[in-house]
């Protein structure tokens, strides 16, 4: 029966793997084609569009329609693999060597399509709390696509009484991970000639000067540290990865912006590096800047703010998680999920799902076949706590 369910998932991955749903792109064949599916197999289910329209969640259940069952929560969209070298199409999905290759195989489409794939045989069983599926969008860029449908809950859809949010874990449990913020700031200075300096303001020094002092900033982090050790590395991150200004040697820059990111521990303020920044532009660097050009201005802006996963021990999610894995112990996580805003909701979550990630953004991303094998049988064991 394993065997029998685990090709079922592999073909299912196939399908979704072939739809290019990079978080640019829109996601709604993918929806169509679970659409189709979820129908064949009498589920009902809601579908939840975006503002726009252009890409939807999905929420299936199985069960009864009321309170209590767990979500199994997984997103749709996939990073770019513009720039990367694979040996083979991204989009189809390759089988060799007990490894699943395509782009989303591993994050997180190979957790999507055991869900689907399971249905049959959660439809078998005596559930007396349902069990939900919730496919969403754009976890790779804000993590926005469950908040729709999170609102919903307790109102016309069933309030659900844990989340199992499926990013790659190697089926451990997770309950913890990083927060995530990304920022622009931009510099705005004055142009001159570079031979002198005192008519103008160049926004390259002042970027410069915020830039080292956020790497500054993560050398205070890293003296608090992660107390219990949990985290890899054990410390809140900062990263700057573009900067853009300028337009000659010796032209004063005019602008300047930077996009960085800050990861915060749990119990780090999520905003504590920009707080930080803020306090030093304003004291130090934006009078410098200001010197000769009065007008200069640096502002900050906020891009996405993605809560992080704090540690519930003893809540439902993990005790079912627990179960179903024949794990007793916990894990944490440095990068961010949706996991984050369901707990926000007030419901009991953890991430537990087939796959490293390690593979995870990378060319030629895989899923192990033994992962999905793995994932079956949890998945078999979480039902069987609901009946």
């Amino acid at each position: 029966m394993t065997s029998q369910r685990l090709e079922a998932a592999i073909r299912l991955l196939e399908r979704l793997v072939a739809f290019d749903t990079e978080s640019a792109k829109s996601n709604l064949d993918l929806v169509a084609a679970v659409e189709d599916h979820l129908r064949a197999l009498d589920v009902p289910y809601v579908k939840v569009p975006n503002a726009l329209g252009d890409k939807a969640a999905l929420f299936a259940t199985i069960g009864p329609m009321r309170d209590g069952g767990v979500v199994l929560s997984g997103h749709t969209d996939v990073v770019p693999v513009a720039g990367q070298v694979w040996t083979s199409d991204p989009f189809a999905l390759r089988r060799e060597g007990g490894k699943l290759f395509g782009r989303g195989a591993c994050d997180m489409k190979g957790f999507d399509a055991l869900a689907l794939a399971m249905i049959p045989e959660f439809q078998a069983l005596p559930l007396k709390r349902p069990i939900h599926i919730l496919l969403s969008y754009d976890e790779e860029t804000t993590c926005l696509g469950p908040v729709d449908t999170i609102a919903r809950f307790g109102a016309d859809l069933p309030r659900p009484g844990a989340v199992i949010v499926g990013e790659p874990t190697m089926m451990q449990v997770a309950d913890a991970h990083k927060s995530v913020a990304t920022y622009v700031t931009r510099v705005r200075g004055h142009e001159a000639h570079s031979s002198n300096p005192m008519l103008g303001a160049n926004a390259i020094e002042a970027a410069c000067a915020c830039v080292g002092e956020l790497y500054r900033f993560m050398d205070d982090c890293a003296a608090v540290g992660d107390p219990g050790g949990r985290f890899a590395p054990g410390q809140s991150t900062i990263s700057v990865g573009v900067i853009q200004g300028g337009t000659a040697r010796n032209i004063l820059a005019r602008d300047c912006a930077f996009h960085w990111e800050f990861r915060g521990l749990p119990g780090v303020a999520q905003d504590a590096a920009l707080r930080h920044l803020d306090s030093v532009i304003a004291r130090d660097i934006l009078p410098r800047l200001r010197r000769y050009a009065p007008g200069a201005t640096i502002e900050t802006q906020t891009e996405v703010e993605v809560p992080g996963l704090a540690p519930a021990p003893g809540s439902r999610a993990e005790a079912l998680a627990f179960k179903a894995s024949r794990r007793n112990a916990t894990i944490a996580v440095s990068y961010a999920t949706e996991a984050g805003r369901f707990q926000g909701a007030g419901l009991p979550t953890v991430v537990c799902g087939p796959g490293s990630i390690e593979q995870a953004h990378q060319p030629d991303e895989f899923l192990e076949e033994s992962q999905l094998a793995e994932g079956v049988a949890f998945m078999r064991r979480l039902a069987a706590e609901l009946c």
